[in-house]
């Protein structure tokens, strides 16, 4: 019976993920989420071969794959905040990290397992710093994705710490029983790390909102250059109908209006309570609810219509505004229509 390691059918799944991804967005910024999930599968593969099949030789390569990860994943959501041009040590931190491991492989290896547990570690918390800013903080994504691909980072960074933390523990196997449980141990971490990280990956690469329950910031005392930038932000909603743009990030929206894209987002969180995702998808909302009471205009046509570029994002928030689906809503207002004409 032909023997199937897990790892391989990790492997499997990332590049079903990968394939995804790539059919559904062939963005600058997604290409770096691909090469990252191309690494994890890479990653499964290799374990595969390494723990299921027993070949010795690949287990000078695993480690040098594994440093390429960290500093792979803070650039790939790194690009969620801004794309300037990085310096020349971020691009050289990957190829960096993994010469370096090499290096301890071939003439330290009793190094190599702390070298990569500290790497790890430092990584996690650099992502955990991006998220900490909140879904504004990212910038470039789409404001209907903001949320997930936030909550996609917090989960990169805990991958991150996870790997560290499995790290740790073979490392005390080896030293209480000689790495009898390695084998079990290593897979199974980089099982989970891996295709979490892909998961990871495939949402903040689609930046495709899937749930909006994220507690709004605790409101602050507004100013009255708040209250100006609010205004202007507004008129541009209003009159130019910007929400409608569904590839509207925080950045462009400052920039239409003249303003630094952290004036813009301390406004509304001030002023209104909210972050800016949030503000634009009520915009939205009642876009939507305008479009409906036209006859002929489907739930679909107005949905995107008003900026929403996936049906699980507009069915959550119309539910939030509303407090009913649209297709309830519309039922709502055709009853009452009638009555009035009664």
């Amino acid at each position: 019976m032909l023997f199937v390691p897990l790892p391989f059918v990790n492997a499997l799944l990332l590049a079903l993920v990968f394939v995804f991804l790539k059919q559904s967005n062939g963005t600058t910024a997604t290409r770096a989420f691909l090469t990252l999930i191309a690494l994890c599968c890479l990653q499964s593969v290799i374990l595969g071969l390494r723990w299921g099949y027993e070949i010795e030789a690949l287990r000078f390569v695993l480690p040098v794959l594994a440093a390429l990860l960290p500093p792979l994943a803070y650039e790939s959501f790194r690009g969620l905040v801004d794309q300037s041009r990085p310096g020349m040590f971020r691009l050289a931190a990957a190829p960096l990290a993994a010469l370096i491991i090499l290096a301890l492989v071939l003439f330290a290896p009793i190094l190599v397992d702390g070298a990569l547990i500290i790497l790890f570690l430092a990584y996690a918390l650099a992502l955990a710093g991006i998220a900490w800013r909140g879904p504004d903080g990212l910038g470039l994504a789409r404001l209907d994705s903001a949320t997930s691909a936030h909550r996609a980072l917090w989960l990169a960074a805990f991958c991150l710490s996870l790997s560290a933390g499995f790290d740790l523990v073979i490392l005390f196997d080896f030293e209480r029983s000689g790495g009898s449980h390695a084998a079990l141990l290593v897979s199974n971490a980089n099982i989970i790390s891996l295709l979490l990280i892909g998961l990871a990956a495939l949402t903040a690469g689609r930046a495709q909102t899937e749930t909006n329950s994220e507690p709004e910031p605790a409101p602050q005392s507004a100013t009255s250059e708040d209250a100006e930038i609010l205004a202007r932000i507004d008129a541009l909603m209003t009159t130019q109908r910007l929400y409608r743009d569904d590839t509207l990030n925080l950045t462009r929206l400052a920039r239409r209006a003249g303003l630094p894209a952290r004036q813009v987002s301390q406004a509304i969180n001030r002023v209104r309570g909210m972050n800016v995702s949030r503000y634009v998808n009520d915009f939205r909302i009642k876009d939507v609810c305008t479009l409906l009471r036209q006859n002929g205009v489907t739930v679909t046509e107005a949905m995107y219509r008003a900026g929403f570029s996936t049906k699980s994002n507009f069915n959550r928030e119309f539910l939030r505004a509303i407090g009913m689906t649209p297709d309830q809503w519309r039922k709502a207002e055709s009853r009452d229509l009638e009555q009035k004409n009664l």
